[in-house]
């Protein structure tokens, strides 16, 4: 089914608490272990169409943030989207302390029982109201984003089609960009300190309330973080700290001498050549078409999967004034289907949505028919790894949307890739000490920002800029404000990419068949066995940074 054909029903909430309430007594008279996994595809059945409703009505919303009916939609599911949580948390816990657990384990597997314990721990009723104060102040944020309206050079622009401007082959041209994007932050700076203080202080509150000293770990049980904990990612970012940072900042001096500078300044940060960044040479239209014929000739299975996408129109890509800011990709249960919404700014972004989104949009397809739900809650440092990989496994296929600068983006992509590692560490670090210390006034947040860019980014110069001089980066970047401590999974993700594009440029179709196995197994598995079970290192082992920097490095180097 299109996409724009799907029907819309909103939730009823007097439905959703009969069901749960009949479910949890059935489930609790269940007399076998067969019998309450009966039941259990009830769930299945009546979330799946919960949750599709609630998906088309926000991504719906997205696409039009002006638009009236969606837009109350949205704020109708910012306040029960809690309550929902909470009543599948209640029957989770009848599952959790079932006498059959053996036999249910058996069925949806151990790591649904380690994620129904986290999750246990991190609702209650008594934070609803704060959890929906959460959720409405996170709409804030988005909606103050979306409706930015910059004009450069007589043209009113959005931030993401700002983009286009800000990685001009001129350099007078981005450095305009960067100041209006500056001064538009600067103009609603006071407004976003403000947002992120009250979710500091509600998410402080939630964590007490039950029982924990700070945010971290309700946090990380948020992030469902089932096989690892604070330590390892310390540890992670004390590896990409001695081995990343020294080896990005020696790909600054390079990039200083493809784009002809005698000092890089913030506004040469995201360039890599002088003539320009490699930019798509088609419509949208044709990158589509483009796309379609690359997973034609990718695998069979990347045939099928974007085929279907487009037959069934679950794109919308197109970048417009009234659209919220970024990209991602979702699944609809009820209809088997992902869709993925993006911005398409005429750079090369836009094919980086073509490979990163449909990586995720892939795996979603190839598990669609697994008939346990919890098969596919996969974790993030897992589910980035399907969409960076994938970025890796399509550059052969880079002609078709770049012609003859094919090269240049496949050299500004290894180079971007791994200069992101350390701003996503950073990313992740300021988080830790914001809720470590939410005490923290605006100006000592921005402090800690600014501590952080000289550890993880001590190239970078800000040339006197008022705002981003000032350490305040972080507010452009959403995750900070919709979900804590996911930064890092970017990161982790990354660092396995890396590994994967090593192994394909020794043995495409080898590299191909584990990414397939990697895929398939979804979140069957603990994040560490899985990674072992494909011929993958995880990040969190000593050597394993070190090693990967000795590989990009003779990549990019040579």
């Amino acid at each position: 089914m299109k996409c724009s054909e799907m029907p819309y029903t909103r939730v009823d909430m007097e439905e959703v608490k009969k069901f749960f309430e009949e479910l949890i007594a059935d489930s609790k008279k269940a007399a076998s272990g067969e019998e309450q996994f009966e039941l259990h595809k009830k769930y299945y059945k009546f979330t799946d169409e919960v949750f599709t409703n609630m998906k088309l009505a926000v991504f719906r919303h997205n696409i039009d943030t002006t638009e009236e009916f969606y837009s109350k939609e949205n704020d109708y599911y910012d306040e029960i989207t809690p309550l929902i949580m909470k009543y599948t948390n209640d029957y989770m816990k009848v599952l959790y302390e079932s006498p059959y657990r053996d036999y249910l384990e058996e069925k949806i597997s151990k790591v649904a029982f380690k994620n129904i314990e986290l999750d246990n721990k991190s609702i209650d009723e008594k934070i609803l109201p704060l959890m929906q104060e959460e959720n409405a102040l996170i709409s804030k944020y988005d909606k103050l984003i979306a409706s930015a309206k910059i004009v450069f050079d007589g043209e009113e622009c959005n931030i993401s089609l700002l983009r286009k401007y800000l990685t001009s082959k001129d350099r007078d041209t981005r450095k305009r960009a960067w100041k209006a994007l500056s001064d538009y932050f600067m103009s609603v700076t006071d407004e976003i300190d403000d947002i992120y203080d009250q979710l500091v202080k509600i998410r402080t509150k939630q964590a007490k309330e039950l029982g924990y000293d700070n945010y971290v770990e309700l946090g990380y049980n948020r992030m469902r973080r089932n096989s690892y904990r604070r330590a390892e990612v310390e540890n992670f970012r004390k590896q990409v700290r001695e081995s990343f940072v020294p080896f990005v900042t020696k790909i600054q001096e390079l990039r200083k001498a493809q784009i002809g500078v005698d000092e890089l300044k913030y506004y040469d940060n995201d360039m890599f050549f002088k003539d320009g960044n490699p930019a798509p040479t088609g419509t949208p239209e044709e990158i589509m078409k483009a796309g379609q014929e690359m997973y034609r000739q990718l695998s069979p299975e990347t045939a099928e999967f974007f085929d279907f996408m487009i037959e069934n129109e679950l794109f919308d890509v197109l970048g417009r004034k009234t659209k919220k800011a970024g990209g991602y990709m979702d699944f609809l249960p009820k209809y088997k289907s992902p869709i993925i919404f993006a911005n398409f700014n005429g750079t090369s972004g836009d094919v980086d949505v073509i490979t990163h989104e449909c990586g995720h949009a892939f795996q979603g397809y190839v598990t669609r028919n697994d008939e346990i739900s919890e098969h596919n809650d996969i974790t993030m440092e897992t589910a980035e790894i399907h969409s960076m990989s994938m970025e890796y496994f399509t550059y052969g296929w880079m002609n078709k949307f770049f012609g003859d600068r094919s090269e240049d983006y496949l050299k500004m992509h290894l180079q971007d890739s791994v200069t992101f590692i350390p701003y996503g560490c950073m990313v992740d670090e300021l988080q830790h000490i914001v809720y470590d210390k939410p005490e923290m006034t605006p100006a000592e947040r921005k402090q800690v920002w600014k501590d952080l860019e000289k550890t993880y980014r001590p190239w970078l110069d800000f040339d006197g800029d008022p705002f981003f001089e000032e350490g305040g980066f972080w507010q452009k970047q959403g995750h900070i404000f919709w979900n804590p401590f996911y930064y890092i999974d970017y990161v982790l993700a990354s660092v396995v990419a890396m590994q994967f594009k090593v192994w394909m440029d020794k043995d495409f179709d080898d590299a191909w068949k584990h990414y397939l196995q990697l895929c398939k197994l979804s979140a069957k598995d603990f994040y560490e066995p899985m990674l072992d079970e494909v011929g993958l290192k995880s990040p969190f082992r000593d050597g394993t940074i070190d090693q990967l920097t000795a590989d990009m490095s003779a990549k990019i180097f040579g």
